[in-house]
């Protein structure tokens, strides 16, 4: 057998083996790639070559964005703009059929862009639709579905750490601006594909639908969430100009989160050590995730692996269709047991040179890697978002999944679309000039 071949089996045998003893997913990552290289070098230089790997990998300083936008997102869910947002959205939309529906995927979708965590959407907006939606004869499995699935469209809408994440996998091949502009269009089909799904579920069940409210208050409503509507812009809007860094964006709206939130008068100054104590909680799990990624990615390049699994893929299918097809079910797979950051950190590697060799761009495969990890997010057994949103709405999982299974074939529906009309995926960075 391919000594290449052995090493990778033994790799995933024992990456699988300590997930399944619950070891955490960094340290799992950490001691399959130490065992797998014992292998084939001696123990000293293993140890040392994985712990250059670590840190060579978090060398970048595309990386800082990722710390500021934590930082960020925490600062957002306790300053009051997750509320403004809602009272925005209700007014723009909750007059519509499934209303109340809508105001939870609309808030969440722009409540995720904003801060960069679904988890922050699913929790922040979760928290104050499910009992609005429950009172109004919506099922309560139903609504920690919608929440859910809304909230994960926050890593495809920029300014997205998960983007920032494949921007550094990729090795420079996809930018951090064009990934950015590219996750526009397909979060928003995302959006609206949740939307179509609530509609029918409204409708076949006749819930009721909000007292449509008069310009005034809708005026009155906007002017609240402006200041955070104005963030998306200038964070997003300075970064795809040139203006500045995707880190120089992240400082830029961690200082604009903060004074935002202080004139709302909803955190004090001395809240700020609470709030940092969290963040640097977040980032620590995320920092150690990368690094151990990272060592693991080397190892896959040091195994020749991404042209072991070409070869494989272009010598039994020929057709490009098929094999976007079979790289899209094996995302889905890996995205119900692995979470989205050491995902994309592993996987990238692997797949990204047999996409580049068919024709497509590394832009639009971040996209369509990033969806698909998305929707893991929403599935179980490991899936974060799924079991955030039960936590807050106090349901079990189990009864989530059947209301779940419609929203999440709508998001597969926009999977499939972008993967195979790259247009809808490269039309906003070709027009920029990316």
């Amino acid at each position: 057998m391919n000594p290449e071949l052995i090493s990778i089996l033994i790799l995933f045998i024992t990456f699988f083996v300590l997930l399944f003893l619950k070891v955490p997913v960094a340290f799992s990552i950490g001691i399959s790639t130490a065992i797998t290289l014992l292998i084939s070098i001696p123990f000293l230089p293993a140890v040392t070559t994985i712990s250059q790997r670590m840190i060579t990998g978090l060398d970048s300083f595309a990386l800082l964005a990722i710390p500021f936008f934590i930082l960020a997102g925490e600062i957002m869910n306790r300053g009051g703009i997750a509320r403004r947002m809602i009272n925005f959205a209700k007014s723009l939309i909750g007059s519509l059929p499934g209303g109340l529906a809508f105001v939870n995927i609309l808030s969440a979708m722009l409540f995720g862009a904003i801060s960069g965590s679904s988890v922050a959407a699913a929790s922040a907006i979760g928290g104050i639709m499910t009992d609005r939606m429950v009172k109004d004869g919506y099922p309560r499995g139903f609504t920690v579905g919608v929440n859910i699935t809304s909230a994960s469209t926050g890593l495809i809408i920029p300014p997205s750490n998960a983007l920032i994440v494949f921007a550094l996998a990729s090795g420079g091949s996809a930018s951090v601006a064009a990934l950015f502009l590219a996750g526009y269009i397909p979060g928003i089909l995302v959006g609206l594909a949740l939307m179509a799904v609530a509609y029918y579920y409204a409708k076949k069940l006749d819930l009721p639908r909000a007292e449509r409210v008069s310009f005034g208050q809708l005026w009155k409503d906007f002017k609240g969430a402006f200041f955070s509507l104005l963030m998306l812009v200038v964070v997003v809007g300075g970064i795809v100009f040139g203006i500045f860094t995707a880190t120089e964006a992240a400082a830029i709206a961690v200082v604009y989160a903060a004074v935002l939130a202080l004139v709302y008068q909803e955190i004090k100054v001395w809240d700020f050590k609470r709030i940092l104590l969290e963040s640097a909680k977040t980032n620590a799990v995320v920092t150690f995730l990368i690094g151990t990624s990272m060592a693991m990615s080397w190892l896959f390049s040091f195994e020749s692996f991404p042209q072991f699994i070409s070869e494989i893929l272009l010598s039994n299918v020929s057709n490009p269709i098929i094999i976007f097809l079979i790289i899209n079910l094996l995302l889905l797979i890996v995205g119900t047991f692995m979470d989205l950051t050491p995902a994309v950190l592993i996987f990238t590697p692997i797949f990204l040179p047999l996409v580049t060799e068919l024709g497509m761009s590394p832009v639009h495969f971040g996209i369509i890697m990033v969806l698909n990890l998305c929707i893991g997010l929403c599935t179980p057994p490991v899936g974060s978002l799924l079991f955030v949103g039960s936590g807050i709405a106090k349901v079990k999982v189990t009864e989530v999944i059947k209301p779940l299974i419609p929203l999440l074939l709508a998001m597969v529906a926009v999977l499939m679309l972008i993967t195979y009309v790259p247009e809808l995926v490269m039309w906003l960075p070709e027009l920029f000039g990316y």
